[in-house]
């Protein structure tokens, strides 16, 4: 499963209100959402010129800014600032400038992920994330092409056809729902192509925990996602190993030297052990998605890059049942078989596969014999 969508630009505006807009689809706890973006003119808050590059309008965050943000439902916000102007006749004041090392030292804000929430920020509050993170989707893809000062406008609304539909939403729920999205300052990032070795696989390392944090806490989309993240980086650093192997071991050996200890590239094995272990996970998630054919698809590539993997091949078979391809079902679990003998769950698998040949059989029977009666 892919369960974040490239960028789609809709249409550009030349009005003064707005720069452009894009759309796109983003993952949350409670499913994949469709998100259309209006950028609104750019208004630098660095009061000194000179202050960090981070901080300048001529950047914008990249994975690993820590990214101080605004959240706010649109009609909340509406709300807030006509009361605020009503009542004094005036703006409501700017945020101070926020320097990169004060918000080096803030830290990012804790939040709990809520699988009845779309926005996984503190809503109307001034909050760090950091992008790459994960922690709200909907949020990071809006400030990667953000300055400093900037500000969006954004509408939500479910994703509710296709194999990737999100799950229900509550009937009183008002749909589309709008939200403003505003960048105070962030600190400089690197994007993956300016990564060392060891800096992706930190980063694949994180990806993955928090995909099992997440799946435990029942938040199946955000778990996919976080296994998904992590399989992107884990292809390059595979890039990456080749090319050092097509220059030699010498070459290897003295990258390594070079490198600190917190920059040291994981090996072929520890690569491939990873790769296989993510695309299990991100079949098990599929699989309680109810996404068969996804699952299918990466629970197999599993089973190629480590035929050892006896949860690989479990859920292999069960996606194979699920799509009815039975022959291709009991073969997952005979090699299950062969490196659990005797496992409780495969044996049972392989009777009711049976059973429901059995079964299919006994109706073609009756059906040829009606025709030839």
């Amino acid at each position: 499963m892919e369960p974040d969508y490239p960028p789609e630009t809709l249409h550009t505006e030349s009005d003064h209100d707005s720069v452009y807009n894009t759309s796109w689809v983003s993952v949350c706890p409670r499913g994949l959402w469709k998100v259309h973006q209006k950028r609104l003119n750019s208004q630098q808050t660095a009061s000194d010129p000179a202050d960090v590059t981070a901080i300048s309008s001529n950047n914008c965050p990249r994975l690993g800014s820590l990214c101080r943000v605004q959240v706010r439902l649109k009609a909340n916000n509406d709300e807030a600032e006509n009361v605020a102007c009503e009542k004094t006749g005036e703006k409501l004041p700017a945020q101070p400038d926020l320097s990169t090392a004060e918000l080096t030292e803030s830290g990012t804000t804790p939040f709990v992920r809520c699988k009845d929430s779309v926005l996984q920020v503190p809503l109307g509050d001034w909050t760090t994330l950091r992008l790459g993170d994960g922690q709200c989707d909907i949020t990071e893809a809006c400030l990667e092409g953000m300055r400093a000062g900037e500000k969006c406008e954004i509408q939500l609304s479910p994703l509710e056809t296709g194999p990737d539909a999100a799950v229900p939403h509550p009937s009183h729920e008002s749909l589309p729902f709008f939200a403003t999205v505003e960048l105070q300052a962030f600190t400089p990032g690197k994007e993956s192509w300016e990564m060392s070795p060891g800096e992706k696989w930190e980063w694949v390392k994180s990806h993955k925990d928090k995909g099992g944090v997440r799946f435990r806490s029942e938040d199946l989309w955000g778990a996919a996602d976080s296994y998904s993240k992590a399989m992107k980086l884990v292809i390059t650093l595979c890039n990456h190993v080749r090319d050092v192997a097509k220059k030699g071991w010498e070459y290897e050996a003295e990258e390594q030297r070079e490198a600190t200890l917190e920059t040291l590239y994981p090996s072929a094995e520890e690569l491939n052990k990873m790769k296989a272990d993510l695309h299990s996970n991100l079949s098990l998630c599929q699989l309680k998605l109810n996404q068969p054919e996804r699952a299918k698809a990466n629970a197999a590539k599993a089973t190629q890059l480590e035929p050892g993997c006896a949860k690989a091949w479990y859920r292999l078979g069960k996606a194979c049942q699920i799509v009815n391809e039975l022959e291709e079902a009991k073969q997952a679990f005979r090699k299950l078989l062969e490196l659990q003998p005797e496992m409780p769950a495969a044996l049972k698998a392989l009777k009711d596969i049976a059973s429901r040949e059995k079964a299919t059989n006994a109706q073609l029977g009756l059906r040829l014999s009606k025709m030839f009666s």
